[in-house]
């Protein structure tokens, strides 16, 4: 049986066949015969067909299956605008369904505008749906599917603590009170705020206010939240290391501020050009700069402070990979010096995983209920579950002890890869290698010129970025010097000991021609 077939209401109600006889005004504006209309349509599967898995469910259901398989076909497009569907009593038969359900179905998405109907003209598909088949697609970052990535930036997310979070997990959801699942504060939850400034002033040397502690969804939204509140304050540029982060660029764009490039030098952010440039705050990750993995020296750390006070003005600190220093403890954190004057930001994507979307913004005082206001306008607060779960985490020692297991992995691979540069590319110059998760490898010049090795090393299938890459688009102001030779930023702590020691050799057998 096809739609042509069973597709007049008419006939229920005892009225001609066609629209055109009942009423010569609807003759223009529906077409008599879903073939009329759409000709392809009488080769395809009658209407019905697409709801029999519907008219299968359960009895209580079926009603809102039919309704919601009807809406989707309509969607999709598998039913056209102009078809004209079959009477309610022939389709109830051939669905072996009531025909008030048929009924109740084509009344409710005909007052949706999924469908339209005239007195003795039947029933037909809408215009109204501009019908198109959804797609949930992914535009995550992945991996660029190179025999061998060294992209930095990306830690290896399979040390994640699966059972360790698991167990506190469910430990939180035995205990969390009810009035904890209403909105949070949106600084966070104070159990987490508490064990976090615990945590960050023995690891960190922080000065550790848990009321000074807001709880944001990573770096990045630290970063806007602060652009924000910068704007407030009348600053429209905020400087920004060269070579550095190209993400501070859009993330600070999309709170009205723009940034102004300061180039390096060997002890850290060059103060006299920051001077010239006339920001009155700016970005720093002091610890261990991305990328040129160099840690600030203790007179610019002076330096650059004495800056901010004289100006009025913030130093913001990116504590991206603080946790990570191989050979000695870690480099304490800039804000412990003066926590008036610089605002701490720190995550978990490098420690746990990126996905958790999970950090923390330590403000200084001046910028604090500004701040709070900021994140509260933003999203209400950050999940409380994942809150309260962090927070057992952290003070069970979990993460402590995750921290240490990334540390010894982290270490291996940072001794391999150097070790495979040293066996593969004599006289190379490998630097950054104290902390962090990436290394700078400068190549002797008989492996340039730099865009030749990068066309070769991508044509064998290895994934690099040289550091020209993380020089600012606007580095004509401030300037960020010229690169020469090849210099690569090698990140490694997402690689096995094993795919780092091919991808060198791959990328040592490509540049002479041999890859």
């Amino acid at each position: 049986m096809t739609a042509s077939e069973t597709n007049s209401d008419l006939e229920d109600a005892g009225s001609p066949a066609t629209a055109s006889e009942t009423d010569p005004d609807l003759e223009a504006a529906s077409p008599a015969t879903a073939s009329e209309a759409h000709p392809d349509l009488d080769s395809g599967s009658p209407a019905w067909e697409l709801l029999l898995p519907a008219a299968s469910a359960p009895a209580r259901a079926r009603g809102r299956s039919l309704q919601a398989a009807l809406r989707e076909a309509v969607r999709s497009g598998r039913l056209v605008p102009g078809t004209r569907l079959p009477s309610s009593r022939d389709l109830a038969a051939d669905l072996g369904v009531s025909r008030g359900l048929i009924t109740e179905a084509y009344e409710q998405l005909t007052a949706e505008g999924y469908l339209r109907s005239g007195r003795g003209a039947g029933t037909w598909v809408g215009d109204a749906v501009r019908a198109a088949r959804p797609r949930a697609r992914d535009r995550a970052p992945r991996s660029t599917g190179s025999r061998a990535d060294f992209v930095p930036g990306t830690p290896d997310v399979s040390l994640f603590p699966r059972a360790a979070w698991a167990a506190a997990q469910r430990g939180v959801l035995a205990e969390l009170p009810h009035h904890e699942l209403g909105y949070p504060d949106p600084r966070g939850l104070p159990r987490l705020r508490t064990a976090l400034a615990e945590l960050l002033a023995r690891r960190r040397g922080v000065v550790a206010d848990p009321e000074r502690i807001v709880i944001v969804s990573g770096v990045s939204q630290a970063t806007t939240v602060l652009g924000f509140v910068l704007h407030a304050r009348g600053m429209r540029e905020v400087g920004v290391e060269n070579p550095g982060s190209p993400q501070h660029d859009s993330l600070y764009a999309a709170a009205g501020v723009a940034t102004v490039p300061v180039p390096m030098d060997d002890e850290g952010l060059a103060v006299g050009p920051l001077r010239e440039s006339g920001v009155r705050s700016v970005v720093t990750t002091p610890a261990h700069q991305f990328p040129t993995g160099i840690a600030y020296s203790a007179r610019r750390r002076v330096e650059l402070l004495d800056w901010a006070r004289s100006v009025d003005g913030f130093v913001l600190e990116d504590d991206y990979d603080g946790d990570f220093r191989y050979d000695r403890a870690p480099v304490g954190a800039l804000q412990g010096l003066d926590p008036e004057r610089v605002a701490y930001a720190g995550s978990v994507s490098k420690s746990l995983a990126p996905g958790l979307r999970l950090g923390w913004l330590l403000v200084p005082e001046a910028l604090a209920e500004d701040v709070v206001e900021r994140k509260r306008t933003m999203d209400l607060g950050h999940p409380t579950l994942d809150q309260a779960l962090f927070a057992r985490f952290v003070e069970r020692g979990d993460y402590d002890r995750q921290l240490r297991r990334c540390q010894r992995a982290y270490r291996e691979r940072r001794d391999t890869l150097v070790a495979a540069l040293e066996e593969h590319f004599p006289g190379a110059e490998v630097t950054g290698i104290a902390a962090g998760l990436h290394v700078i490898a400068a190549l002797p010049e008989r492996y340039g010129p730099e865009e030749r090795f990068l066309t070769r090393v991508a044509a064998a299938g290895v994934a690099v970025r040289p550091l020209t890459d993380y020089a600012h688009a606007r580095a004509g102001r401030g300037g960020g010097g010229e690169q020469r030779g090849v210099r690569l930023v090698l990140g490694y702590a997402h690689l096995s000991p094993a795919r780092i020691r091919d991808g060198v050799r791959l990328m040592a057998g490509a540049s002479v021609g041999r890859g």
